[in-house]
Parts: C-alpha cells; sequence; structure tokens
C-alpha cells in the first residue's frame, strides 16, 4: 500500500467540527484491498508485539482491548494505519485520539483522517504507520531501532514546533477562554484575537509594553539610577569596560564582596557572585565582559540573602518564587558527577526551556564553583549536604523555583509595583535578594537587584514546590479587559452559486455601517475600497489575510467547497453563517460524489455559527433548510415565496426570516413584518427581472439585520449596490452594445444556468448563448449545460476552457452539443473552441435588439473585449457627428 496524497486541516471541516487539527491521507491499499487482517500470517502478533500499547485503544467496542480485537476478528488495513499513526504520536508524547477511515469511491483507495497535536509530526506519523504496517505484512515484525528512531523524529518535531513554555502558559489560558489565535511569521510573534480587536505577543512582550520601558529595563545601571533617584533599594555599584577600572570600581562601592555581571547580558550569563579576591574578580570581569555585547561591565556590591523574582502584570504583583541556583544533595554513597546524573534523569528535566526545568551541564563554571566550596566531582557528599553548580539561581541553568507569592510582606509589594511603574513595563520580573521576602526590605538590607523586560514565566507556573500560579490569566486580563471582546463580526458565506455577490452585497451594506470591512472572494481579497490581492480567493489563508488584518472591523468571507475540503476554515467560529443553495457541481472531485455528501461539506459554516449568532439558511431548498438540525446558533430562513411551509412555522415560533412577496424583499419575525425595498428598484435584481438575484439579496439583508445593521442603512445599500463589471465582475454584468447587449456572467454548473435562464427568458429579443463547461465536471453535468442551453437560447456557440483539465481537445464541447440536440435535433449551434473568436462571432452575429449571453472561461478577458467593442463604437459614433457637422458647413 502507498500513500496518494496528504492533507492538512487546520479548522473545523467535512470530517469533524470540533476536532481542527486532522490529517486525512489518501491511502492506496494495493494488493492488500479486501485484505481483512485475521486473514494475514502472523500480523496480528506481530502488531501486538511491536506496539503492546495499543491495548489501549477502545474503538468501536468502546472498552480497552477493543481494537486489538477487531484486528483479531478482521479489520481493513485503512483502519489499521489510523489507530498506529495515533499511537505513534501518543508514544511520542502528544496526546491525541481522533480518528476515521472512510472507502473512497475508488476501489481500494480510503480516506485515514486521524489527529495530530502538530502538523508535521501528525504527517511523519502517518508515513512512519503505512511502513510499521508494510513491514508487519512482509516480514512479520518491524526493527526495534526503526520504531525508535520513528519516536525520536517524532519528538524532535514536536519539541522543534512548540511554544516556549512562557508563550504556552499564555496560550493555555487563550485556548480556555475561547480566544482565537494564531501565529504570526515573523519573530515568534502570536496574535490574540482577530482583525481590529486583536492583541499580539512575544513570548512575555504585549502590544502594551513600551520600548522605552524595554530600553532602559536592558540598560541595568540606567535601571539602578533611575530607582535610586526615586528612593527605591538597589545596590551600589558602577560600570567600567577596561580592566584597568576594575581596581577603583571596587573601591567605588565599597570593597568586597562584590557582584561582576555584563550590562546587557540576561539568562544570568557571565555574571559572578560573592567575588572576595583580587584574581577572581579579573577572572570575572573577563567572564562578563565577554558576555556583554558592548564590552561594559556592571561592578556591584554582593548583599547577602536569597534570590527572589517578583513578578507584575499591569502595575500589579501576580506571582512571587525563590529561585535556589542549581545543586545537588548528598546521600552519602554517590558522587557528585553520580548526583548530577540521577538529578538529570528527573523526567521534568530537559534541554533548555523544553520542560519544567533544565538540565545540570557540568562545564568550567561548574567545577570552579565546586572547588570553591572545597569539593571536586569525585566528593561524595554526606547525607542532606548541598553542594552548588552555579553561583546564580536562573532556572535556564539549571535551578529550582519555591513559590513564595503567600509570604511576601505588603510593603514588599508596594516597592515592587512602584518599580514597574517607574520603569514603565506592562509586564516586570524583579530580582529582589533578601534573606527573607516576608519581612520589608528596609529591615533585611534587600535591594532590587534588576529588572527584567520580557520575564519568564515557568518559575511560577510550574514551581518545584510550592503552588502552580496562573499568571496568563493576568495577562489576558490586561489585553482583554472585562467586558472586552478579541473577536470582530465574522459573515462566512457558502452556497453551490450566487456566493460572490451575496458576499459583496452583504460587504456593502455592512459598510453603510461606516466600519472598516474586509472581504474575500473568488476574484480578490478586498478592505473598504481597496483590493488587496487579485485571484480566487476562497479559503483559509486569504480569509487569514482580513481576520489578521488590525484595521478591519468586520469580516466577510466567502468560503468555497475546496477550501473547506483541503485545509477546513480559518476560524474556529462564526457569527452568521449563510448557506445558500446546494447543486450537484464539483461532484467527483475530493471524494465529493453525491449531493448530499456536498450538503454536508456546505454545513460546515452553518454549523460553525456561535450559540448566541444566526445560520442563515435557504428554506426553498431541501438539503439546505434541513441543516437547521445540525446548528447550534439561531436560524433564519429566507425564501422566495411568502407561503413556503418551513417559513411560516418559523414565524409562528417567532423566529426571524426574509421574504419575497408581491415584489418586495420583506423581513418578518413572529408577526411583525417590514417591507424593506420594492425588487425593481435593486439594482441587483435587474429591474426584478432575475429571481436568484432576488434570493441573494434576501440572504444579504437577513445577514445585515440579524447583525444588528440598521433597516435605513440596508435600504440605502440595496438601492446603491451595482452589479457592475467593477463591483461584482462575472456577476450578471449587462453591458449596452447601441443595437444590442451582452451579458457576461459566470454560470459554470446545471443550477447556475437554471437561475440564468429566469432573467434571459424574460428578453424580448433573440437571445444568443456563448456557452462552454469546466473540464473536471461529469460528462452527465456537460450534457446537462447543452440541454439547458437549448431551453434558453434562440441559438448557440460552444466554445472551450483554455484549461481543459485532462481532457482532449473539443471533447467538452461534443459533450454540450450532445445535450442540445437532446432537445431539439434542429437546434442551431456551431463550434467555436477559442473563447475570445467565440464571443467576437456572437457579438457580430446577434440580430438588432438581441442578447449575447457570454459564460466565460477568463471573465476579465470577456469583459475587456466587451469594453473595447463599447469604446471602438463610441468612437465611430464621434467620428460620424464630426463627419456629419463639416458636411453641413461645406
Amino acid at each position: 500500500m502507498h500513500i496518494l496524497k496528504t492533507l492538512t486541516l487546520r479548522g473545523p471541516n467535512y470530517w469533524s467540527i470540533r476536532r481542527t487539527k486532522l490529517i486525512v491521507m489518501r491511502l492506496d491499499l494495493e494488493d492488500l484491498t479486501e485484505k481483512y487482517s485475521n486473514t494475514l500470517p502472523g500480523f496480528y502478533d506481530g502488531l501486538v508485539k511491536v506496539l503492546p500499547s495499543l491495548i489501549e485503544h477502545y474503538c468501536s467496542p468502546s472498552r480497552r482491548g477493543g481494537f486489538l480485537e477487531r484486528v483479531k476478528e478482521g479489520t481493513l488495513m485503512g483502519h489499521i494505519v489510523e489507530h498506529v499513526a495515533l499511537e505513534l504520536q501518543e508514544l511520542a508524547g502528544m496526546p491525541v485520539g481522533f480518528g476515521r477511515t472512510r472507502e473512497t469511491a475508488e476501489p481500494g483507495v480510503f480516506n485515514v483522517v486521524f489527529e495530530y497535536a502538530d502538523e508535521q509530526a501528525g504527517r511523519y506519523a502517518g508515513r512512519a504507520a503505512v511502513r510499521l504496517c508494510n513491514s508487519i505484512v512482509q516480514t512479520g515484525t518491524y526493527p526495534p531501532e526503526e520504531i525508535e528512531q520513528d519516536l525520536q523524529d517524532l519528538r524532535e518535531l514536536a519539541a522543534n514546533a512548540a511554544l516556549g513554555p512562557s508563550t504556552e502558559s499564555i496560550i493555555t489560558e487563550v485556548e480556555a477562554r475561547k480566544i482565537p489565535w494564531m501565529p504570526l511569521s515573523a519573530r515568534a510573534m502570536v496574535q490574540l484575537g482577530h482583525g481590529a480587536k486583536q492583541k499580539r505577543i512575544q513570548a512575555t512582550l504585549t502590544d502594551y509594553s513600551s520600548i522605552l520601558g524595554v530600553e532602559l529595563a536592558c540598560d541595568k545601571e540606567g535601571t539602578k539610577t533611575v530607582l535610586r533617584d526615586a528612593g527605591i533599594p538597589v545596590p551600589r555599584g558602577t560600570v567600567i569596560q577596561y580592566l584597568d577600572e576594575l581596581e577603583e570600581a571596587i573601591e567605588d562601592v565599597g570593597g568586597y564582596p562584590i557582584v561582576i555581571k555584563p550590562l546587557d547580558g540576561n539568562h544570568g550569563r557571565g555574571i559572578t557572585i560573592n567575588i572576595n579576591d583580587w584574581d577572581k574578580a579579573k577572572e570575572a570581569y573577563t567572564l562578563a565582559s565577554d558576555a556583554s555585547k558592548t564590552r561594559n561591565t556592571i561592578v556591584e556590591r554582593y548583599y547577602k540573602g536569597n534570590d527572589h523574582r517578583i513578578l507584575a502584570i499591569n502595575g500589579k504583583v501576580v506571582a512571587v518564587a525563590e529561585r535556589i541556583p542549581a545543586h545537588v544533595v548528598g546521600n552519602g554513597e554517590s558522587t557528585i558527577s553520580e548526583l548530577i546524573d540521577l538529578t538529570n534523569r528527573d523526567p521534568h528535566r530537559g534541554e533548555g526551556h523544553d520542560n519544567i526545568l533544565t538540565k545540570i551541564v557540568l562545564d568550567k563554571t561548574a567545577t570552579d564553583i565546586l572547588l570553591a566550596q572545597g569539593y571536586t566531582l569525585d566528593s561524595v557528599l554526606a547525607k542532606g549536604d548541598r553542594a552548588y553548580l552555579r553561583a546564580t539561581a536562573n532556572l535556564s541553568t539549571g535551578g529550582i523555583a519555591i513559590d513564595r507569592t503567600d509570604d511576601i510582606h505588603p510593603e514588599n509589594i508596594w516597592i515592587a509595583e512602584r518599580v514597574v511603574k517607574t520603569i514603565g513595563l506592562d509586564i516586570a520580573g524583579l530580582d529582589v535578594v533578601t534573606p527573607d521576602i516576608s519581612k520589608p526590605l528596609r529591615e533585611t538590607n534587600g535591594v532590587i537587584v534588576e529588572v527584567n523586560a520580557a520575564p519568564g514565566f515557568r518559575m511560577h507556573v510550574c514551581p518545584s514546590q510550592g503552588l502552580p500560579r496562573n499568571v496568563g490569566a493576568a495577562v489576558l486580563d490586561m489585553l482583554f479587559p472585562s467586558g472586552e471582546s478579541p473577536r470582530i463580526p465574522i459573515v462566512a458565506i457558502t452556497g453551490t452559486n450566487g456566493k460572490t455577490t451575496t458576499t459583496r452585497l452583504t460587504a456593502h451594506l455592512f459598510r453603510q455601517t461606516d466600519k472598516v470591512v474586509g472581504y474575500t472572494t473568488t476574484d480578490g481579497i478586498y478592505i473598504g475600497e481597496y483590493l488587496v490581492e487579485k485571484g480566487d480567493t476562497t479559503g483559509p489563508q486569504s480569509a487569514q489575510v482580513i481576520l489578521k488584518d488590525p484595521t478591519v472591523e468586520v469580516a466577510v468571507l466567502e468560503t468555497a467547497r475546496g477550501g473547506i475540503l483541503r485545509s477546513g476554515l480559518a476560524f474556529d467560529t462564526c457569527n452568521v453563517g449563510v448557506v445558500l443553495n446546494i447543486a450537484a457541481d464539483h461532484l467527483g472531485l475530493g471524494d465529493i460524489n453525491t449531493i448530499e455528501q456536498m450538503a454536508q461539506v456546505k454545513s460546515v459554516v452553518a454549523e460553525v455559527a456561535s450559540a448566541g449568532g444566526y445560520a442563515v439558511l435557504n428554506a426553498d431548498d431541501p438539503l439546505v433548510a434541513a441543516m437547521a438540525e445540525k446548528v447550534k446558533a439561531k436560524v433564519a430562513y429566507f425564501s422566495m415565496s411568502p407561503d413556503n411551509p418551513i417559513v411560516l412555522e418559523h414565524a409562528r415560533r417567532g423566529g426571524l426570516a426574509a421574504i419575497y412577496e408581491q415584489g418586495y424583499l420583506s423581513l418578518m419575525e413572529g408577526d411583525w413584518r417590514l417591507r424593506v425595498e420594492e425588487a425593481r428598484k435593486i439594482p441587483v435584481t435587474m429591474g426584478g427581472m432575475a429571481p436568484f438575484m432576488i434570493a441573494n439579496a434576501l440572504a444579504a439583508c437577513l445577514t445585515a439585520f440579524a447583525q444588528g445593521v440598521d433597516i435605513e442603512q440596508i435600504r440605502q445599500g440595496l438601492r446603491t449596490f451595482r452589479p457592475s463589471a467593477d463591483q461584482t465582475p462575472g456577476r450578471m454584468n449587462l453591458f449596452d452594445l447601441g443595437r444590442t447587449h451582452a451579458l457576461i456572467d459566470y454560470a459554470h454548473n446545471p443550477a447556475s444556468y437554471e437561475a440564468l435562464g429566469g432573467f434571459v427568458r424574460n428578453w424580448q429579443g433573440e437571445r444568443l448563448g456563448v456557452v462552454g463547461g469546466p473540464g473536471d465536471r461529469r460528462d452527465e453535468d456537460l450534457i446537462l449545460l447543452g440541454e439547458l442551453s437549448a431551453k434558453m437560447f434562440d441559438r448557440a456557440i460552444v466554445k472551450e476552457d483554455e484549461d481543459r483539465r485532462g481532457r482532449d481537445r473539443g471533447e467538452v464541447a461534443d459533450l454540450i452539443l450532445e445535450g442540445m440536440k437532446r432537445v431539439d435535433t434542429n437546434f442551431s449551434c456551431k463550434t467555436i473552441l477559442d473563447e475570445r473568436e467565440a464571443i467576437l462571432a456572437g457579438l457580430e452575429s446577434v440580430s438588432e435588439g438581441g442578447l449575447v449571453v457570454i459564460l466565460p472561461e477568463s471573465v476579465s478577458g470577456a469583459i475587456a473585449l466587451i469594453q473595447e467593442k463599447q469604446t471602438a463604437q463610441n468612437n465611430g459614433h464621434r467620428e460620424g457627428v464630426i463627419s456629419q457637422r463639416a458636411t453641413s458647413e461645406v
């Protein structure tokens, strides 16, 4: 068996609304098709030997060992690969559990769907699961070194993708509060919230972090000067750049003991404390100078006491920790070297910041500190004796933390809160040296040693001893005070036909409120009046452009089938989910083979509408109306019939709806009813002659009303939105060419042809169609396009798309012609495969007063061609007028 294609889903999707992080692997079982596991010699025993932990998988029997029972009784290989991929991630420390496997319409090909924690690790797990199962089928086993390598690779992928401990503590609280978040592509920044409501963080720096405060905190000597001037206790110290300044500096601070550290250092690098002689001082100077970007070093008086970190957020102390340098405690038997190995085996210790604690590193600094205490690595400590391996208490060098939040004296809290406001930091870590944090600093000769911008949270979130503190909550309370939402209104619009027009019209209605509206369509991404990016932008990446933009106050997102299937949605929930209609288009693509499956794809948009929002559904479409049973939002229906029984029952229950009655678009809620506007006064409806455009307008005004847009603003928006080539390219663009008219529309499936026919059949004059169809549609769909064309037009020219999508030249045109002849063997039609030539032929041959309906592959190309024609005619008209004037003057 082998993998045909792998998709990574990152949002609500066809397979699950709640499980947004899924791998979809299209797997060809090849020779294993229809071979059940119980018919494969030795497979069960081999699988259990390689992955005995699969006993924990419940599967359909809903009990421990249930999955292995299925394997023993007989199940297909796709199902087994799903469970193996999940288990490999579990063994690598990534808890996952959701999976499902479904056969496609192609014999022997399955969609294997499983959850992931990290997407790179998830894709790797899928490949490894196929390798493992293939190996057991072929050899009866999977080599131990191979599975160990797989697990090691998975752990490394997870570690490389993991957030830092401080960021993770904030994101954990973000997810608990259901705040949307996304990583940004530069400088490890993370966006919290959407659009104009967003905030950004970079570890523990935030939007509110003052550059002046951060720069001052990085200037250790400047910080001490400012604090000293404010009457806050700080160490006596001075800054030097050269070794020959050191001796005088030691005298200036009052003599030994002293501390020497880099002026611009962090994480305890280059710091030496409790220096008591000249030789140590010179050595410490060199260490600090090498660690400083500017070569400047600080010489300070050493103050005895314990190292404490006070964390202040938004001007308030939220956590306190006592930090103890890296050390080992004797047991009376082991050497210090052996004790270090034992300590580093603690599962809570890891490399760098990837775990609660950091492993102790043996280096020259550690051995020098041991020697200063009278120890070597071979020394055996008495039981309970402690040997230090670092002078500073940073967790990043192997130290531990003890929570002291409940012990700090109120006066020390007052001092700390004065400090952070004096320096000007929203989040600050204060390093305090005092023998007892529960007593005022003035009584213990304690001092504020440093003020740190972007302090680490690890010691507070996961202290070695004491209560963990949810400091991430304090950050979010600052960024999003009570009552302030991190979300902007999101309207998601899907359906088979009418999506782009409805999206543009809905955005136009919201713009009447003077808010900045960002929207995505099949022709581009727009913010306000301006085009951000041209192209088919109806997928999640385009939606993220809108949701990341800090100027956008309302998002209106056209949401196509392809994006839902390939990546899922770009958002976890929306305020309004609109489903316009479901028709037989794109069937056979992406393993969606029936109209019912297509309805399930589109229903994702309705299902993610929030409980306080609305699902706006077409009551005239049974597949759409049925979605009401699955949504958690309130339902609002729209219908072209005031007598639609679903709408009448909904209104009886007090529900919201929009209907078309007696030529008017009306809103109703319970017994209340309001006529919004007459259809003939709404340009997008082509004077009320285009029923499908009336339906689109109903959906748009219902959506706006549900989101609180004023009725007068809705009316104004409906009257001022015009289906021009500028506002809605390819959507019912009608051009006056003088003696004839041309209509450009992007209709490309049977349902859109039928909708278009509602307008075309009302045209008084010859109706000529320039028609074609996408090559990736089924034969029967293309034949049906021909049948509909023959019923709609007096005659037709059949052309083909330049991108034939895998078909031979002329094949699509032949199928469409076949459909036309099925309706009327005498139907007037001819084939001109080149689209430009076909359009020109139609424009030249249509009779006066006639309408040429152009259904192009390239909307922009067709519009440009019509506009060229208009320009030429206008120039010809002006030349004729000039010629007539010249003749009369003669």
